[in-house]
């Protein structure tokens, strides 16, 4: 059984930092390719950040919205995938959930999902 427990949200101001953590279980952690998507009020989930599985390299893919102030890591010891959120913006609002992907070819979400964390920065 796959789950998937976001947490890290908060309220922030324009500016500031949070570091989203994920802990995930149910797949095979270190080489499963992970995401996170984030959703604002009246809009689609859209992915921002990915990491690919642990072999020789590690890939990771960035959204242009949050490229240059996120950064996404994982700990396979702990099963636990990271958004380090920095330079926090007002259109960053949204609530934030991690996911297993397809692949690093197709960075789709397989499809589960966990009950998010939400995210608002004031300006």
């Amino acid at each position: 059984q796959v789950q998937l427990v976001e947490s890290g949200g908060g309220l922030v101001q324009a500016g500031g930092s949070l570091r989203l953590s994920c802990a995930a279980s149910g797949r095979t952690f270190s080489t499963s390719a992970m995401g996170w998507f984030r959703q604002a009020p009246g809009k689609e989930r859209a992915l921002i950040a990915a990491i690919s599985g642990t072999f020789v390299t590690t890939y990771t893919y960035y959204a242009d919205s949050v490229k240059g102030r996120f950064t996404i890591s994982r700990d396979n010891v702990k099963n636990t995938v990271y958004l380090q959120m920095n330079s926090l913006k007002p259109e960053d609002t949204a609530v934030y959930y991690c996911t297993f992907l397809k692949g690093w070819g197709d960075r789709s979400a397989l499809g589960y999902w966990g009950q998010g964390t939400q995210v608002t920065v004031s300006s």
